[in-house]
């Protein structure tokens, strides 16, 4: 049986024990709070970050998808740009060798003919050729150019039959083995690809 003085005693005890737990409990409260405020900020640390790593992301790729359009973009133009270039050259080489037949017109043919033959023969280097011309160039060697530079360079060399095609002279030695065309239109064709920046610069106003 437990006496009043028992009594009077348990109860501060009680009373002590029951404060204790309460101040363990209220501990308790607070450490899981401060570990759920701590998570949260984390959370929210993490969010954020992930987010500004998102965003980073998006903002290099519209970058780079704007740098590639660019880049697509100016390419594209530079590919316009040249293929309108190379239509124009053409354009205008294809009237250059239109006109080159005007060339036999010009006072001065007999000399381009005789050239155009010393050319073909000194390249061959030979004493020995057959030479086909067309009608007009034909007629000039005929008139004494062919005897003229056979005796220049010592060589046996006659006409053979006229060029069905060209303007100008070639040249064929060694049973057709050795073959030199130097007529206008293939002497054209061979400097095209040096003058055709020369060319572009003077269409466009540029100095050359």
């Amino acid at each position: 049986m437990v006496t009043r003085a028992a009594e009077e005693n348990i109860e501060p005890l009680t009373r002590a024990i029951l404060k204790e737990a309460e101040v363990d409990a209220q501990q308790i409260r607070e450490e899981a709070k401060a570990q759920a405020d701590a998570i949260r900020k984390r959370g929210q640390e993490d969010a954020e970050k992930a987010r500004r790593e998102i965003l980073d992301r998006a903002q290099q790729e519209a970058d780079r998808l704007r740098s590639q359009t660019l880049a697509g973009a100016q390419l594209k133009a530079r590919t316009m740009q040249l293929e309108h270039r190379e239509k124009l050259l053409d354009r205008v080489f294809q009237a250059a060798r239109e006109k080159l037949a005007d060339v036999q017109k010009r006072q001065d043919y007999d000399q381009i003919a005789a050239q155009l033959l010393r050319e073909a023969l000194v390249q061959l280097r030979v004493n020995k050729a057959e030479i086909r011309a067309d009608q007009a160039t034909r007629a000039f060697l005929e008139k004494g150019t062919l005897n003229d530079l056979s005796s220049e360079l010592k060589g046996q060399y006659t006409l053979a039959d006229n060029l069905e095609e060209g303007t100008g002279i070639v040249v064929e030695a060694a049973d057709g083995k050795l073959h030199y065309d130097n007529t206008l239109e293939t002497r054209l064709q061979r400097l095209q690809s040096t003058l055709r920046s020369s060319v572009h610069k003077i269409l466009m106003g540029e100095q050359s």
